[in-house]
């Protein structure tokens, strides 16, 4: 990585307390940082000084002058590296190589079966990877690091799989270890759905305290904001939506072992199998969400119907939670009109209207793109946290 590749001065001891403050994208003088600070000018300077040589800082035109040369204004430097991210589904994947802001520069997706095993579909991945970086002109040097969202529970601590469902094979893989030796590092691994809400809640709603993602796919899971920050809970298992119990879930079976779950009756598989045996075939998700879209009567009834279903658990988690904004997003959502109706439907209805006042239930505006921007914000978080910033300064100094 560029940016942690040049050799800092000496005395830039607290460099990445001051970096946090230009992350905002405010360009500012060193006299303005002095006032912000109430720092000495001479720590100042060295900080700066540490942080230009690293090439974390920018010089970003002059400030107007009252006498004399016109100072010059500092920024953040988004280009002083770049993040690979990949947000990997059942059936389809994303890979795309990001600024320091998140920003996607290039992208490639994929048609993967993630049952086949973590090794052919995280090759498949880091030569995607390199082919991105290549054909960039950016070597392993810029890379900052690597973030990776897969479709089960994920110990984030470790970025190991933990008996996710629809994954045979990959129960505690080392995960970051592999995309290391092939790609490079740091590697950080979550839950797809955490990586869509830190996406959305980043991209659209970064003033948001309370937020909910939830993705409805091949199957059923729910991203959580909590303070303006992501809540993974105890073990990394907070917001598993698609495994409980549904209203109407009876003794269907589920992917988990256990039977009558959201994911079961309510899931775009799910969906299909129902209309299938009213006698309409829509073949996959992809197939139901475009009867949906051709204005099917059928289809457009089993999604709300869906959205029923997966309404009532969200309408306890409205209750429990108390969010500003629900986003919905996945490809079943892209039949958001009737997916979201019969979502709002049950919320609106069966929660107090304390909570649901100002309750926003959204489709998501990132799109498929949610996953790798909240992949690269994952990792962009890391490395420019004041401690890895100091971490990586002393390093450059010391080498």
């Amino acid at each position: 990585m560029t940016s942690i590749g040049g050799v800092a001065p000496s005395g830039s001891s607290g460099a990445g307390e001051l970096l946090r403050l230009m992350l905002d994208g405010t360009p500012r003088t060193r006299a303005e940082l002095i006032k912000m600070t109430g720092l000495a000018r001479s720590t100042v300077g060295a900080r700066v000084d540490a942080l230009l040589a690293a090439g974390l800082l920018t010089t970003s035109g002059e400030a107007a002058s009252t006498g004399g040369r016109p100072p010059a204004r500092l920024a953040f430097n988004p280009d002083a590296g770049v993040v690979i991210a990949a947000d990997l589904g059942a059936t389809h994947a994303l890979v795309a190589l990001t600024d320091l802001r998140g920003r996607v520069v290039a992208e490639k997706a994929l048609r993967i079966d993630i049952s086949a095993g973590p090794e052919p579909v995280l090759d498949r991945v880091a030569r995607t990877a390199r082919s991105l970086l290549s054909s960039t002109g950016q070597g392993r040097e810029h890379l900052a690091g690597v973030g990776i969202g897969l479709p089960g529970p994920v110990e984030h601590s470790t970025g190991r799989p933990v008996l996710p469902p629809i994954m045979p094979g990959w129960d505690n893989y080392d995960v970051p270890g592999h995309l290391a030796r092939a790609v490079g590092g740091p590697v950080l691994v979550d839950n797809d759905v955490n990586l869509m809400a830190l996406g959305e809640h980043a991209t659209v709603y970064p003033h948001v305290e309370q937020m909910i993602f939830v993705k409805v796919a091949t199957g059923i899971g729910a991203g959580i904001i909590s303070g303006g920050r992501l809540h993974r809970g105890a073990q990394g298992a907070a917001g598993d939506l698609g495994h409980v119990a549904a209203l109407n879930g009876g003794d269907t079976p589920c992917t988990c072992g256990n039977v009558g779950c959201l994911e079961a009756v309510a899931s775009g598989p799910a969906v299909v199998r129902a209309l299938r045996e009213r006698g309409v075939d829509a073949g996959d998700a992809r197939g139901l969400v475009r009867l949906a879209k051709q204005g099917d009567l059928e289809a457009a009834a089993a999604i709300r119907e869906a959205g029923r279903e997966i309404g009532h658990v969200l309408a306890t988690c409205v209750s429990l939670f108390n969010p500003s904004v629900i986003a919905v997003g996945g490809l079943v959502a892209q039949a958001a009109e009737s997916l979201l109706a019969g979502i709002r439907e049950i919320v609106y209805g069966r929660s107090l209207p304390l909570a649901t006042g100002e309750l926003q239930i959204v489709a998501s505006r990132t799109g498929g793109h949610a996953g790798v921007i909240g992949a690269a914000t994952m990792v962009v978080q890391h490395v420019l946290s004041a401690e890895q910033v100091e971490h990586h300064l002393a390093e450059a100094a010391a080498g």
